[in-house]
C-alpha cells in the first residue's frame, strides 16, 4: 500500500493502543510520520523502530508544547490527535486539578494543534481527532468530566469545519466505543456491562479505528468535514 506516499502526517499520541495502530497504518502506506508520546519512551522507541516514523516526547497537557510541536513538524499534510485521558470517580469528590489537567489534554491540546496545523497545511489537509461515543451516550455514573470533553470536540470540529473549510482543510472526529488495548482490555472487569449496551458484543480493534482514521484522511473523504464519526458496535445506539 502506498496511499500516503510523499505526505507527512503528525499523531499526537501515537505509541500504544490507537494511537500506535494509526502509526502503523499511516507508515505501512508511505506517509513521512511523526508521533508524540509522554509516559511510555520504550513503546516509543519500539514502534519508531518497527515503522520508521520518529518519537518525539511531549507533553499534551502543556498547551505551549503541543503547539511547538506542531510549528516543528513543518508543513503538515495529515493531524491525527489521539492524545487523551479519562477520570474516574464521583464529580463531587474528584480533585479539581485533575479535571483541570484532563480538559487541557481532551480539549485545550486538540483545538491548539488544530489551529496550529491549519496555519500552514496545504489545500486538501486533513485534521482528524480521536473522540468517543461518550461525546454522544454516557450511561454509567462517575465519568462526567470525561463526557465533557468529548462532547466539546463536537463543537470544535463543526466550528473549525467553517473556518478551515474555503483552504480546502476538513476537521473530523472519530468516536471509538469499547476498543481492546491496555487502557480499556477486552477481558477487564467492565467487559460484560459494555458489551450489554453492544450489538456487535466484543470490544473494537485499533486497527478498525485506525482504517477509519486512514479513510478520513484520504481522498475519498474531501467532501466530509465537520462530522463524528462512530464505530462503537451499536454502543451508543
Amino acid at each position: 500500500m502506498a496511499g500516503f506516499q510523499g505526505k507527512s502526517v503528525l499523531v499526537l499520541g501515537g505509541s500504544r493502543g490507537i494511537g500506535a495502530a494509526i502509526v502503523r497504518r499511516f507508515a505501512a502506506e508511505g506517509a513521512t510520520v511523526t508521533f508524540t508520546y509522554a509516559g511510555s519512551p520504550e513503546a516509543a522507541e519500539r514502534l519508531a523502530g518497527e515503522t520508521g516514523s520518529k518519537a518525539v516526547v511531549t507533553d499534551s497537557a502543556d498547551r505551549d508544547a503541543v503547539i511547538a510541536r506542531v510549528q516543528e513538524s513543518g508543513p503538515l499534510d495529515v493531524l491525527v490527535v489521539n492524545a487523551g485521558i479519562a477520570l474516574f470517580g464521583d464529580a463531587l469528590e474528584l480533585d479539581p486539578d485533575a479535571v483541570d489537567r484532563l480538559i487541557r489534554i481532551n480539549v485545550h491540546a486538540p483545538y491548539h494543534a488544530a489551529v496550529e496545523a491549519a496555519r500552514r497545511m496545504p489545500a486538501g489537509g486533513r485534521i482528524i481527532v480521536i473522540g468517543s461515543v461518550n461525546g454522544d451516550r454516557m450511561p454509567v455514573p462517575g465519568m462526567a468530566s470525561y463526557a465533557l470533553s468529548k462532547s466539546a470536540l463536537q463543537g470544535m470540529a463543526r466550528g473549525l469545519a467553517r473556518d478551515f473549510g474555503p483552504r480546502g482543510i476538513t476537521i473530523n472526529i472519530v468516536q471509538p466505543g469499547p476498543i481492546d488495548t491496555d487502557a480499556n482490555p477486552e477481558d477487564g472487569p467492565m467487559k460484560e456491562l459494555m458489551h450489554s449496551f453492544m450489538a456487535i458484543k466484543r470490544h473494537g480493534r485499533p486497527e478498525e479505528v485506525a482504517g477509519m482514521v486512514a479513510w478520513l484522511a484520504g481522498p475519498e473523504a474531501g467532501f466530509v468535514t465537520g462530522a463524528m464519526h462512530t464505530i462503537d458496535g451499536a454502543f451508543g445506539a
